[in-house]
């Protein structure tokens, strides 16, 4: 009798730890199944696949999740530039044009080149940020208003620069700065333009236009407001002698040494060679931008357009 007792409890006992263990396994499946790994899988997700979306915030991967399949988000996900809210950008603008590499299509749509450029509907969104200060973004997407004037302009002396010129004071000093260290070396660096006000950039841009059409005074003016060098932070450099002017400048010396040493002053050269479709401007070897030494200096190590820099790192990461 007491076996008999014995063996029920020992049946009992082994039904109830088994109903507890299929219990446990059935409510870890229900959780596993409410994971963002369960749902990217069942999605056609591969294991390496999900632990790139994993590194994503909780919110952007649950995004994925709402999204179909596309191998095409894993691999812009690893670009070193990717930015999530682009993602659906990045996606439309590949769909588009089929034949541009990743890390390109980041790029185009970080800057919003992947609108019209002066398209209204964006431009509207994308209006210069002045709290930026020496780092306003000044481009086809991003505009100053027609009063708008630095207030610390000054004169620049007709040593340094062809006919009247104005600029901020402390682009001014750090342009004697390199002007110096480049005249040590016997090399001479002449300013050609510097602040323009909004009513000098419309007739400028106007010229252009009344001359070879409105595509190409796009390509190589800005339309007034949308000028950088209204914000009295640039300098069209060239040198003096055979082959100094604009269109030569690449070719000489000081163009070199200043390829190599403006960044250590806080100038980059804004619109650089095979960057047009970034920039929006024909490559311009004498444009050249103050930023300030540590920003100049890290747009240099990266090799990057300051449109490029200030889209990822300006507003995105230091913003």
């Amino acid at each position: 009798m007491k076996r008999r007792i014995k063996k029920q409890v020992y049946i009992v006992g082994i039904a109830l730890i088994l109903v507890i263990v299929f219990a446990i396994f059935i409510i870890r499946y229900i959780n596993y199944r409410s994971t963002n790994t369960y749902q990217l899988k069942k999605l056609g997700y591969q294991k390496q696949e999900i632990a790139v979306i994993q590194k994503l915030e909780t919110n952007q991967i649950k995004q994925i999740i709402g999204m179909e399949y596309n191998q095409s988000i894993i691999k812009f996900i690893k670009e070193k530039y990717f930015l999530f809210d682009n993602l659906e950008r990045y996606l439309s603008y590949q769909k588009q044009e089929k034949d541009e590499d990743f890390t390109h299509v980041v790029s185009i749509v970080n800057v919003g080149a992947d609108h019209e450029y002066y398209d209204k509907d964006f431009v509207t969104k994308t209006k210069t940020d002045l709290k930026d200060e020496n780092l306003i973004l000044v481009n086809k997407f991003h505009y100053l208003d027609k009063d708008f004037i630095p207030k610390d302009i000054v004169d620049i002396k007709n040593w340094y620069a062809y006919g009247e010129n104005a600029i901020r004071e402390i682009v001014y000093e750090q342009f004697l700065q390199m002007h110096k260290a480049a005249e040590e070396e016997g090399l001479k660096l002449i300013i050609t333009s510097a602040y323009r006000d909004y009513e000098f950039q419309e007739s400028l841009w106007n010229k252009y236009r009344r001359q070879n059409g409105i595509e190409w005074a796009d390509s190589v003016s800005a339309r007034a407001g949308y000028s950088e060098h209204q914000t009295g932070l640039t300098l069209d450099i060239i040198t003096s002698g055979e082959g100094g002017g604009m269109n030569t400048f690449e070719n000489t010396n000081e163009f070199k040494w200043l390829s190599k040493n403006a960044h250590k002053y806080g100038f980059i050269l804004r619109y650089p060679k095979d960057k047009e479709d970034i920039t929006g401007y024909a490559y311009e070897s004498w444009h050249y931008r103050y930023v300030g030494t540590e920003v100049a200096t890290k747009i240099y190590n990266l090799n990057i357009t300051y449109d490029e820099y200030y889209a990822y790192y300006q507003k995105e990461i230091e913003g």
